[in-house]
């Protein structure tokens, strides 16, 4: 077995699901270091203290992430860091989506324990997993494709504070949440509606949600 520590992330709302993958993962090295987040500001709070990791397993919903902003947002900051998506919407739409937005994996959350690791295995030596009965060329449509090259020019910041406005949170809310002055988020606010293309918060918001329409069964949002 290879000696080398691997730091994961394990970001997921649901305690027994981190706990069973903490199981799953933690079965497949000799030596480990396995966080832990139940929301996207914990996950953020972690990355933050600049510890290096190699590997972040993200479930799409989750308090503080809507959609795909969860994986947008760390593939804007944290590039270099591979991000495996754990959802149990295994959609290939919505696989096809987390792979265009930089996923280097996705794990449908009913997939049994070996081949959970062997994915896991697979993304940490570089390669990229999706489920096998998956087609992954499906296009988007025009419409999605042209919104989704827009999104990805957001800052990371900038995918923060649209998260936020997606949330219903004004921009005094914003500036308390991200500790930094109101002045501050309104130039982000600007730049967003800027590079989206649009002229409106309001605007700004059902754009963000097109890219999820009809990905996301009711039961799903509910639920996780």
């Amino acid at each position: 077995m290879n000696e080398t520590l691997y730091r994961l992330v394990i970001a997921d709302d649901h305690p027994l699901f981190r706990g069973a993958l903490r199981e799953a993962v933690g079965g497949v090295f000799e030596r480990s270091e396995i966080a832990e987040a139940g929301s996207f500001d914990e996950l953020a709070k972690l990355l933050e203290e600049g510890s290096e990791v190699d590997l972040i397993l993200l479930d799409l919903t989750m308090p503080g992430a809507r959609g795909f902003s969860g994986l947008m947002y760390l593939r804007a900051q944290y590039p270099s860091v591979p991000v495996v998506v754990v959802s149990a919407n295994d959609d290939p739409a919505v696989i096809r989506r987390c792979m265009d937005f930089g996923a280097s994996g996705f794990i449908p959350k009913t997939l049994g324990i070996e081949a959970m690791r062997s994915a896991i295995l697979r993304v940490l030596k570089g390669g990229v997993w999706t489920p096998p009965d998956v087609d992954l060329k499906g296009g988007s449509d025009a419409e999605a494709a042209a919104l989704m090259a827009r999104l990805s020019t957001l800052t990371p910041q900038q995918v923060r504070v649209l998260m936020m406005l997606s949330e219903g949170l004004l921009n005094k809310q914003i500036a308390y949440e991200l500790t930094v002055s109101e002045a501050t988020v309104k130039a982000h606010v600007s730049a967003i509606l800027q590079k989206l293309g649009v002229e409106s918060r309001t605007q700004a918001v059902i754009a963000a949600a097109k890219i999820e329409v009809g990905q996301w069964p009711q039961t799903v949002a509910a639920g996780g």
